[in-house]
């Protein structure tokens, strides 16, 4: 079945409909792994690298967005050049990042020097939107609003396409949730906390994850903006699943970055083993409104009007919701796991274990 809606690229890909590039971009989510570690992209036509830009809220129409990015791609350049001596042929540094992106996708030198811009693009313009951040005079919960709004505004385009979600949660952790998660957490540091802002889709089937997981990619956050280190997938075995569909089958011999566990483990000593969902952390990127950029300091015009702000999705089946909601891997359990012991922690601390006596 197709679904239609007024987002950029419209229609929920089917599972038979998956290309390489849709593939190993969910799997990336699933694994939490870097796309600097990718050796090459996989896109086909310059429309799917236009719309890899969008995700990011590039827009490339706009004189200066593409002056934008010319100037990060020249910065790239430089760097590589400076710091590695980096043999960049002529057509490949004047190349558009559109250009770019599908030399990225091809063979020999060039695919590798176009691989090895993108990656510098990434980094400088990562950067330059988290130094943007903080010149701004605007609140966390400022910021937080205008993530949601964008959130909201695609997911709501969803929900009324009638895709196949049947519940969509989203919210801010309040304070005492905060005060809790720090004094449970053997590193009690406010930066380390990824889940300020919240999102949780529960598909109608386990086979909706993954078309729902890629048309997040391309309309709300870029897949290369995954934190990595951060994902837990207890759903799926990513090759079985994929050795299991025919067509998914066909690509799954190319996956880069290694074969696949069988599952992306939690490390929250709250959960239960029986707890099973998809969750990663994403650098959300939000494009700042033009009143918004007045009120940046004239250095800080150079960086763009993109910022962003780690949120953190959970999305998993109704099924598996449901196994969730019994026994010991309950939210009410494990929120009594994690209270117990930072009481514990509150009152005692942590003791060493006692040593034997020596005879």
């Amino acid at each position: 079945m197709a679904f239609m809606t007024d987002g950029p690229l419209g229609r929920l890909k089917r599972l038979d409909e998956f290309t390489p590039h849709d593939l190993e971009s969910v799997r990336l989510l699933l694994r939490g792994d870097s796309v600097i570690d990718w050796h090459r992209l996989n896109l086909e036509s310059e429309e799917e690298a236009r719309a890899l830009l969008e995700a990011h809220e590039f827009r490339p129409s706009l004189a200066q967005d593409r002056a934008r990015l010319d100037t990060i791609r020249n910065e790239a350049v430089n760097y590589l050049r400076r710091q590695f001596d980096f043999p960049i042929p002529k057509p490949v540094e004047d190349a558009t990042v559109e250009e770019l992106m599908l030399m990225a996708s091809g063979k020999g030198h060039r695919q590798t020097c176009a691989c090895a811009i993108l990656k510098a693009m990434h980094i400088i313009h990562h950067l330059d939107g988290r130094e943007l951040l903080f010149c701004l005079p605007m609140s966390d919960q400022d910021v937080f609003h205008l993530v949601e709004e964008k959130v909201y505004r695609v997911v709501g385009g969803m929900l009324s396409a009638g895709f196949p979600i049947v519940e969509f949660v989203g919210g801010r952790k309040n304070k005492d949730s905060l005060y809790t998660k720090l004094l449970s957490k053997r590193d009690a540091s406010a930066s380390q906390i990824y889940d300020k802002v919240r999102f949780r889709i529960v598909t109608r089937t386990r086979d909706d994850i993954l078309p729902i997981l890629l048309y997040l990619t391309q309309n709300l956050f870029p897949f290369s903006l995954t934190l990595g280190g951060e994902s837990i997938n207890t759903i799926f075995h990513f090759r079985r699943y994929c050795l299991d569909h025919p067509h998914l089958r066909s690509m799954s011999k190319d996956f880069q970055t290694g074969a696949d566990d069988a599952f992306t483990p939690s490390d929250n000593q709250f959960s239960d083993e029986s707890y099973r969902v998809i969750h990663f952390v994403v650098d959300l990127p939000v494009r700042l409104p033009e009143e918004t950029m007045e009120l940046a300091p004239p250095s800080a015009w150079s960086l763009g009007p993109i910022v962003f702000v780690l949120c953190e999705f959970q999305v998993l089946d109704r099924q598996t919701e449901l196994g969730n909601e019994q026994g010991e891997a309950s939210h009410e359990k494990y929120k009594e796991r994690q209270r117990h012991a930072v009481k514990r922690r509150l009152k005692i601390g942590v003791r060493p274990m006692a040593q034997p006596k020596r005879r």
